[in-house]
């Protein structure tokens, strides 16, 4: 009985080291969840006139693939996320299903472009503008947090899964990159007094560090009023709530 509830236990501090936090930035975060896509709705990125239902399915998994490097390149600052290691374990995991992915995506722009330049043209332009989509500065809080939740559950998914995956979470990943910060409590703290600081002048001083009144007058002069109902509002209007 003690050897099983020992091995529960580094079992389950094992689990705890490798998960990450869930709170890396705020105390509460902004729910980004979405519903699943098909892959050809507004605000997906990229638009693929004429892509067929395996066509979309493969561009929605090499959004969520290159997300996840962007993430795995952009959030080394928070290492408790784990995303370059999960990002290298899930191309390790995944590496079939994202080769077949890349091999829809390429036979789609050889097929609608006009000459086979052309398409491998428009597929480079495509991995381009794809990781440039995923690049944000405002928002890195949220995409870095968002990206590592998503790459945690594609790195415990099973093989063959990972399209899937991201067509129910890439959603998600889209709407982290729109700019919200803490939601449990106010963005901005009140002021409700100010400390006045006296002069430093060496003349208002005596030797002893005492203030020299004769000299300099009041230290507290002119003296703070009281905030009064007005400024009492405004500050309190000026409270607001993270967006």
């Amino acid at each position: 009985m003690r050897t099983a509830l020992g091995l529960s236990a580094a079992m389950a501090a094992c689990v705890a080291w490798t998960t990450p936090a869930s709170a890396q930035f705020y105390f509460k975060s902004k729910d980004f969840s979405g519903t699943a896509v098909r892959g050809d709705e507004a605000g997906l990125g990229q638009v693929l006139p004429g892509a067929t239902p395996e066509e979309l399915r493969a561009a929605m998994a090499w959004n969520l693939r290159a997300a996840l490097n962007v993430a795995a390149l952009q959030c080394q600052f928070e290492p408790t996320l784990l995303t370059v290691d999960n990002y290298n374990a899930i191309l390790r995991d995944h590496n079939a299903e994202l080769k077949g992915s890349f091999d829809t995506i390429s036979k789609y722009f050889a097929r609608t472009a006009k000459t086979k330049k052309e398409g491998q043209q428009q597929l480079d332009q495509f991995g381009t503008r794809l990781y440039s989509n995923f690049s944000t500065v405002g928002a890195q809080y949220n995409f870095c947090q968002t990206a590592a939740g998503i790459g945690r559950e594609a790195l415990f998914a099973p093989r063959g899964t990972f399209s899937a995956l991201a067509m129910n979470r890439i959603r998600e990943l889209r709407n982290s990159l729109v700019p919200y910060g803490e939601q449990r409590f106010a963005r901005y703290l009140e002021r409700d007094q100010v400390i006045a600081t006296p002069r430093l002048d060496a003349i208002c001083w005596n030797k002893k560090g005492e203030w020299v009144t004769k000299k300099c007058g009041d230290p507290n002069w002119p003296r703070l009023a009281p905030l009064s109902a007005a400024n009492a509002t405004v500050a309190t209007a000026a409270t607001v709530a993270s967006r």
